[in-house]
């Protein structure tokens, strides 16, 4: 079984370096030359990466890349902090990378740069925003981008069984990448059908649980359902916030929830709907969320 970091930004930069640095900054002479620490005392996560590199043009510099579930208004300031940081520790120049794997679900404006106006004291911070859903697949089957292999599924054009088939190929054309076969297959569940991913690959969640990436899914789960429920400012709001996400996460899971099973959840304390909200990822079939609603009843 693959560590946690191995399915982390790190473990997938590291797999194809000099394509990944050649692609976001446009540049072909750039080469790769290590994965450096990005760990900055209150910094550290699995998907932050920060890599050095050379280039006859422009010399040693370094990509950091962050690789970001879905974008925040956070970010901008985030990606002025990393990049200051990382220049101050290492003394070169910084590139700053943001790659948005899912399109958040509010209407957010996707924003470049990090700009303040203080005391008439100017700062900006510019980086380079790549929206996955916005790359044409073909793109990581053309250029070996094997770094984005377990993301096609979610590329633009990515998400069909016949382009979902051809990653899976080229993952087990190469050992050292068919542990990833159970990350593309998470992000395959986000627009395929779930018995249609199973039958393509093998579905390993117990990998995927000590994953960052479902870490910070299921965070962001809690945290949106949390988030819904303050907006009214009492714990019904709360309660209604976490059963409109566990509902719209059931449905992308296993299709419509009958209006059984739906009252039956609307029933279930916060608690509760936080532990079907973990559950859920198991879940294959309709019958699955019987047998929990039947395990689990208020």
């Amino acid at each position: 079984m693959p560590k946690v970091s191995d399915i982390g930004g790190k473990r997938l930069l590291g797999l194809a370096p000099d394509a990944w640095a050649q692609w976001v900054t446009q540049q072909a002479d750039v080469i790769a030359l290590e994965i450096l620490g990005s760990e900055f005392q209150w910094v550290s996560r699995e998907n932050d990466v920060l890599m050095k590199v050379q280039s006859p043009i422009h010399g040693e510099f370094l990509i950091l890349t962050e690789l970001q579930l879905r974008y925040t208004d956070k970010m901008p300031l985030r990606m002025r902090a990393y990049a200051a940081l990382a220049q101050e520790r290492y003394g070169w120049p910084v590139y700053p990378v943001l790659v948005n794997i899912l399109p958040h679900s509010a209407q957010i404006e996707v924003s470049d740069r990090f700009e303040s106006n203080f005391l008439g004291l100017q700062a900006r911070q510019d980086f380079c925003v790549i929206n996955l859903w916005e790359v044409d697949a073909e793109i990581v089957f053309e250029q070996s981008l094997d770094t984005l292999l377990p993301f096609v599924p979610v590329l633009k054009d990515g998400g069909n069984q016949q382009t979902v088939k051809r990653a899976l190929v080229q993952l087990q054309q190469n050992q050292e990448l068919v542990e990833l076969e159970s990350l593309l297959g998470f992000f395959a569940s986000f627009v395929l059908d779930t018995e249609l991913v199973q039958q393509i690959m093998r579905w390993d969640m117990t990998v995927l649980r000590e994953s960052p990436w479902y870490q910070e899914i299921r965070q962001e789960s809690l945290q949106e359902g949390r988030e819904e429920g303050e907006q009214t400012g009492i714990t019904k709001g709360k309660l209604e916030g976490e059963q409109s996400l566990i509902l719209r996460q059931l449905t992308r899971r296993i299709g419509d929830v009958s209006p059984e099973s739906r009252s039956q959840i609307q029933s279930l304390s916060l608690d509760q709907l936080e532990a079907l909200g973990e559950a859920l990822l198991d879940f294959t079939e309709s019958a699955d969320l019987g047998n929990w609603l039947q395990k689990n009843r208020a």
